[in-house]
């Protein structure tokens, strides 16, 4: 019952102020569930990081202090002595003087990729069909591009056949002389990662707005004022990220100079040698602090490119 404005009593209609007051509240169905829902998701994603990558890299830190072959215990503790190793032991650390190569050979694959980015994100004909060859590449196995380029540099290969009908009758031994080996196999570095910069800078350039390209034409503009001060300063974080890259990439090649020289003629790289001093030397403990160093580099490389060039919004209106 409840009490009318003139003071009487109305039956049948409930307080609703009593009514709140008094009925407890109902617990919602699977609110426990919906709040863990999202974490569990999540626990999937960071359990197989935690197994996959930071259990064996702290694994890694530690056989770097140990003296281990790879069989039997870890039991052979050395401190940092394999650490020393490393930066004292030309043999080993003077491999980074072949990174060059491909740090040098990745400006190049940059400037390729830019290029052509930037001329087929414009009206060209057959745009669709060059875009797939130029990515094309970088969707072949590593492993099959070296064997490709092996037969192509070998001895009367297929390289030296094209040079010949050029008249030029004697062609150096692209892989077999230690001046220009390195520049075969970064040269064909290029051709493997162009597509991969071609991509990311394609991209970048399509998500610039339209209408500032339209209000350049309306200018006079022409395509180098507009690449100038419209495409390259609005896609300067991916070319920031494609550097990282490229700095990565160079300290960590393999599969190329691999398969195709097995590091012979001076074209080993540090991970080359990472990998021979660990299955081929037994020495996993050098072999893990040769890694970790090359993480640490990469790490370093990455934070003083950050730190010098940092990410600035960029406002092309």
């Amino acid at each position: 019952m409840s009490v009318t404005a003139n003071g009487s009593l109305r039956a049948g209609v409930p307080d609703t102020q009593d009514s709140v007051r008094e009925r407890p509240p109902r617990p919602r169905k699977g609110w426990l569930l919906s709040r863990l829902t999202p974490y569990l998701f999540v626990a999937v994603a960071v359990g197989l990081l935690v197994l996959l990558t930071y259990i064996p890299a702290a694994n890694m830190i530690w056989y770097s202090l140990n003296d281990w072959t790879g069989f039997g215990p870890v039991d052979d503790f050395v401190g940092l002595d394999n650490y020393v190793a490393v930066f004292t032991d030309p043999a080993i650390f003077g491999v980074f003087g072949v990174s060059l190569y491909y740090f040098a050979a990745s400006f190049l694959q940059m400037g390729l990729a830019l290029y052509f980015a930037t001329l087929l994100s414009f009206n060209t004909k057959f745009s669709s069909f060059f875009r797939g060859i130029l990515f094309f590449p970088y969707l072949m196995n590593g492993v099959a591009i070296g064997f490709v380029f092996l037969y192509l540099f070998q001895p009367g290969g297929t390289l030296d056949t094209v040079l010949a009908w050029f008249g030029m009758a004697e062609t150096p031994q692209w892989l077999g002389d230690a001046s220009i080996a390195n520049y075969s196999l970064a040269g064909t570095s290029v051709w493997r990662y162009t597509g991969l910069n071609f991509v990311l800078f394609l991209g970048a350039i399509q998500s610039i707005p339209g209408d500032i390209y339209e209000a350049a034409d309306l200018d006079g503009a022409n395509r180098w004022q507009q690449f100038k001060h419209i495409i390259f300063p609005g896609i300067r974080r991916i070319i920031g990220l494609s550097f990282i890259l490229a700095v990565a990439g160079s300290l960590s090649v393999f599969e190329i100079p691999y398969i195709m020289t097995g590091g012979a003629n001076g074209t080993s790289t540090f991970v080359i040698q990472t990998i021979q001093t660990a299955f081929q030397f037994r020495q996993v403990g050098l072999a893990s602090a040769m890694a970790v160093v090359l993480l640490a580099i990469v790490l370093f490389v990455t934070w003083v490119q950050r730190k010098f060039f940092p990410d600035e919004k960029v406002d092309l209106t």
